[in-house]
């Protein structure tokens, strides 16, 4: 009689381990679901998500329901431990069952489990839900009395048990969400969201096309020439204006003069006609506001002045998607012409060649946040005009002025220093330069 009955308390015991050992891994699973994709599956019709997502909506009851569960199977745990541990070995069965049982529970009912539920949370926490709906349900006056004093002591502490958490990210959380993404989601398309959450970190300045760099059609020109800049130009619309690009007269779309072209009967009085009136935007307007004005406006192309009303360039619609996809290879203009690399691993570039364009071709760090070109960068850097052959250092890149002209660089020899080991730099004239 007395064999049977210890055999039913370690049987008993054995049952309370496993039950501790779900109720470990019911908390753990159920706490380390990625909300995100849970609500995706729910919204999918998976029915464990629905139950996980119902489950979690009051996390005070479903811990208190997990929590009191687990106590109780502990407590009874403990207990039948010390009464078998007591039959056996008498007194000293009492610190026996305390060393032995922390041991188990701690092995199967708590690690074991946990770490298994940490790693497949989904695995675990959907069927699990179902049991623990059920034991919500039966616990319920227990848990709503445990979870009525917690509450009440957090209420003392400040914290509003009733506000909403949230899930919200917020942009750089999202944009961690996005490269932790892994396997999820192709580079390219990480780069696309990457780049659309950076649009509203860059202004109209940081990409627009500076005004010495800008195409138009001057009318004070001759017509032949008119003529001649309008049959060969690769782009779709033109600024046009009188004598200054400050003087805009408007945009005009290659399509609206292309029959006149064709015919050879374009005049500057029919040109002026078929301008549409220029768009104007501030030099401080974020990508992302931008984007959405274009769209508004049915616009592609803006003239960019600043606080002055001065006219400082140009920026395309194509210019900020090419934030977001990168280069277009359909454009003409392609490869870049101002970025000539070199036998030895170094490279010759145009002074005013942008810089965020020599860190995307080369895959450069050299900092953005200032100067928009190359040539401003190095003044900036220098604090004066340089003069040929001047040589500085900015970041991890070695910079040799090899032409200035017009109080600007034209061109600098720029390499990362990594490529110097330490020996001396290789000096070259000016006119050595191949980009002469």
């Amino acid at each position: 009689m007395n064999d049977s009955h210890t055999t039913f308390l370690l049987i008993s015991l054995a049952v309370l381990i496993v039950l501790s050992a779900f109720f470990s891994s019911s908390e753990t699973s159920m706490m380390s679901l990625n909300r995100y994709r849970l609500k995706h599956l729910a919204k999918e019709g998976n029915r464990g998500a629905r139950r996980a997502s119902k489950l979690l909506e009051r996390p005070d009851r479903l811990l208190g329901t997990i929590l009191v569960g687990n106590n109780i199977v502990n407590i009874l745990a403990a207990s039948i431990a010390t009464v078998v541990a007591v039959q056996i070995w008498g007194e000293a069965g009492i610190a026996i069952a305390t060393i032995g049982l922390t041991i188990i529970i701690l092995i199967f009912g708590e690690i074991t489990p946990k770490t298994l539920a940490a790693l497949r949370p989904e695995l675990i926490a959907f069927p699990v839900s179902i049991v623990l709906q059920i034991l919500q349900k039966i616990l319920y006056p227990v848990v709503w009395v445990c979870s009525s004093i917690s509450n009440a002591l957090l209420r003392l502490l400040g914290v509003n048990v009733s506000a909403d958490a949230g899930d919200q990210l917020s942009v750089e959380e999202l944009r961690t969400v996005v490269r932790e993404a892994g396997l999820g989601i192709t580079r390219s398309r990480q780069n696309m969201l990457l780049g659309i959450l950076d649009l509203e970190k860059m202004t109209v300045n940081d990409i627009m096309i500076p005004r010495n760099e800008a195409v138009g059609i001057d009318l004070e020109d001759s017509l032949p020439s008119i003529n001649s800049q309008l049959r060969t130009c690769h782009h779709t619309r033109l600024p046009v204006f009188q004598g200054d690009i400050n003087n805009v007269t408007g945009i005009v779309h290659m399509r609206s003069i292309a029959r006149l072209l064709s015919r050879g009967d374009l005049t500057k009085e029919s040109l002026i006609s078929a301008c549409k009136e220029p768009y104007f935007v501030p030099e401080s307007t974020p990508l992302h506001t931008q984007l959405f004005n274009f769209q508004k406006q049915k616009r592609r192309i803006a003239i960019v002045v600043d606080e002055y009303g001065d006219v400082i360039g140009l920026i395309t619609l194509e210019d900020i998607l090419e934030e977001i996809v990168g280069e277009f290879t359909s454009d003409m203009l392609l490869p870049s012409q101002d970025i000539h690399p070199q036998d030895d691993g170094r490279f010759v570039i145009e002074g005013g060649s942008a810089i965020r364009a020599i860190n995307r071709q080369l895959k450069w760090k050299l900092p953005a946040d200032g100067p928009k070109t190359l040539n401003g960068l190095i003044t900036e850097e220098l604090e004066s005009i340089p003069e040929t052959a001047v040589c500085l250092t900015v970041g991890s890149y070695r910079m040799e002025i090899l032409q200035t002209k017009d109080n600007m660089v034209k061109s600098v020899r720029v390499w990362d220093r990594a490529l110097d080991h330490g020996g001396p730099l290789p000096r070259s004239e000016p006119e050595e330069n191949p980009a002469q």
